[in-house]
């Protein structure tokens, strides 16, 4: 699934193409995707309306509109947000919904496993409450802190990756970036999140962090489907500390990177470096 890096990424490229540019038209090619909006009414609120700022929040692109509506969409597992210049082919497989802006040029929302979705919310606080209701905070705010983690953790009987992969702990985390950061702390993803001290949590909001930067400066990990809003694969998977490398040498110590399961996902993390 994309998860932050990935998501921010293709906003930053998208930003500079498609702010103050109008929906020329918008076209559902899949009901699901909008559901449960009927597709008419889904097209009818974004033509015409003008993308004043491509924004972001957690995995969620948050793009604001020109009447103080917002158009919100989220990957999912599986989903590509392309940015289609005005020569470009429309790809017709997988593909759930488009954008036509002014000129030409489109955004293609392309998902082969069809859980990708899009609403529009009616103003800047119909878009709060949604995102209050789902998630935690930015990771790079000043109110996600070692703190905040030590304060969220007490009588957490789970375990701490559980715990970071619940979004409303802090936003935009998911399997990847939580096995890379646990280990930049030093810390196991089994350890029951109530018996990690303050200095852990501290290492462990600077592990979130710098995970999250270094796959933002690889613009993203592809692992499976995600692409860029070009159509071009992330380099991030090819940075991987311990994510994906059972049984090649840990980079600190040189034991093998063992695989587990954590919260129901698969998990990477060194027994040596990472103690329960």
């Amino acid at each position: 699934m994309p998860e932050l890096p990935e998501v921010e990424t293709i906003r930053r490229q998208l930003a500079p193409v498609i702010e103050g540019r109008a929906i020329a038209a918008a076209c559902v090619r899949d009901p699901k995707w909008v559901q449960p909006v009927r597709s008419s009414a889904f097209e009818r609120g974004l033509t015409g309306r003008t993308i004043v700022h491509a924004g972001r929040r957690g995995k969620y692109f948050s793009f604001k509109l020109d009447d103080g509506a917002f158009l919100i969409m989220h990957l999912r597992m599986t989903g590509n947000l392309l940015y289609l210049s005005e020569s470009a082919a429309v790809p017709e497989k997988y593909l759930r919904g488009t954008l036509t802006l002014d000129g030409g040029a489109a955004l293609a929302f392309v998902d082969p496993r069809r859980f990708g979705t899009a609403l529009v919310l009616a103003d800047a606080d119909q878009a709060d409450g949604y995102f209050a209701a789902r998630l935690g905070p930015e990771p790079f705010d000043t109110s996600f802190s070692g703190d905040l983690l030590h304060a969220v953790t007490r009588g957490r009987k789970t375990s701490i990756k559980a715990v970071l992969l619940d979004q409303r702990t802090v936003a935009g985390v998911g399997n990847i970036y939580a096995d890379e950061a646990l280990y930049r702390a030093g810390i196991s993803p089994r350890r029951r999140a109530s018996r990690l001290t303050k200095a852990q949590c501290e290492r462990l909001g600077d592990g979130v962090r710098a995970a999250l930067r270094a796959g933002i400066d690889a613009k993203g990990a592809s692992i499976d489907d995600f692409r860029d809003a070009y159509g071009v694969r992330g380099s991030f998977q090819d940075q991987f500390l311990v994510h994906r490398r059972e049984g090649l040498p840990c980079p600190s110590c040189g034991l093998p990177v063992t695989k587990t399961v954590v919260a129901g996902r698969g998990t990477y993390f060194c027994r040596d470096c990472q103690r329960d």
